[in-house]
């Protein structure tokens, strides 16, 4: 039986259709205010059936910190799918981050370990490979170091992929994938999910900063080929192009055959409006908006290379002007009803 965890999150989500399609017998984890209708609307850009697929699901209430709960839940489990996270660019969430991130990992990582699961795989992130000190490509031999990865969401997912090292130390056969930003359907007012949003209702901003991106659909394939082979002890990025922001932004205005944005933001306009939003947050008592983090992301550039996920599965990626399409129509479906 699988154990899935964060399975009401964009990864979570597509890869519990995915495996239920495959008629397996999965047991998801959810959060009491979790929304269980958002996964059977990502079911929904699937098939017809998919009532009857969201209802194979055996829907466990718990949380990764609740290890009571989580004892139950791994009861006959003998694969876990790890993609729970909290994923935030602001300071005042980091506490919280490892909490989730770093403990969260370790509560699965032990009942993994003490119930003798066959296979862990684990949702980490690009942010938690090092960065190159030339301007060449990024793999996963290079080497994390905090000094070039001082964030929070950074240090939480390389802690977090310590933790499931340590399973593999004790026993455990993991693998690990490192994606980069995940397109994909649904969850249209968090994640990458507000690029098609903020895009269609004219926003009108870009910055010409470069990482790696990949469909939600290549990480779920992935995940389930990883799995079912003889693979182990390994780690994976995952992304299918190195593409500007810009670029998306763009192709995503003419999916919806709306305005492409036309203002560019420099690095010396992030650094101002990080800042004014940073006041404004203070004087308001809400969320900002923009971090520094999230400023200086949005600017640099950085290309990964995919060369050993494709060597390892002979393995195609779905280009990423086919991932815009279609997810810009789950979009405007979704927008209809």
């Amino acid at each position: 039986m699988i154990l899935v965890t964060g399975g009401t999150g964009l990864v979570g989500s597509h890869l519990l259709f995915s495996l239920a399609k495959q008629h397996n017998k999965i047991v998801a984890i959810h959060r009491k205010n979790s929304d269980l209708n958002a996964v059977k609307n990502v079911f929904s850009y699937y098939t017809d059936d998919y009532e009857q697929l969201f209802n194979s699901i055996i829907w466990f209430k718990a949380d990764i910190n609740d290890i009571p709960a989580l004892s139950e839940a791994f009861k006959g489990i003998t694969k876990v799918y790890h993609c729970a996270a909290m994923i935030s660019f602001s300071k005042t969430d980091y506490y919280k981050m490892r909490k989730i991130n770093i403990e969260g990992t370790a509560n699965i990582v032990n009942l993994s370990i003490s119930n003798q699961i066959k296979k862990l795989c684990f949702v980490s992130s690009v942010a938690a490979i090092g960065k190159p000190l030339t301007g060449n490509f990024i793999d996963e031999e290079n080497e994390w170091n905090v000094a070039d990865n001082n964030y929070g969401y950074s240090i939480t997912k390389h802690g977090a992929e310590l933790e499931v090292w340590r399973a593999g130390q004790e026993g455990i056969a993991i693998v690990i994938v490192n994606p980069g930003v995940i397109l994909g359907s649904g969850f249209w007012k968090s994640g990458s999910g507000k690029l098609f949003d903020k895009t269609y209702n004219g926003f009108p901003f870009y910055t010409e900063g470069i990482t790696g991106f990949v469909d939600v659909n290549d990480v779920v394939n992935i995940m389930i080929q990883l799995m079912d082979s003889t693979i182990k002890n390994e780690r994976y990025i995952l992304v299918s192009e190195n593409e500007s922001f810009k670029n998306i932004f763009f192709s995503i205005a003419d999916a919806f055959n709306k305005k492409r944005p036309s203002i560019k933001v420099t690095k010396t306009l992030s650094n101002i409006g990080w800042r004014i939003n940073w006041l404004l947050s203070k004087l308001s008592g809400k969320p900002a908006l923009i971090t520094k983090q999230s400023a200086n992301s949005s600017q640099n550039k950085y290309y990964y290379s995919n060369d050993k996920i494709k060597e390892a599965l002979n393995y195609k990626f779905i280009p990423l002007k086919q991932t815009i399409d279609t997810v810009s129509k789950n979009y405007l479906k979704d927008l209809k009803n």
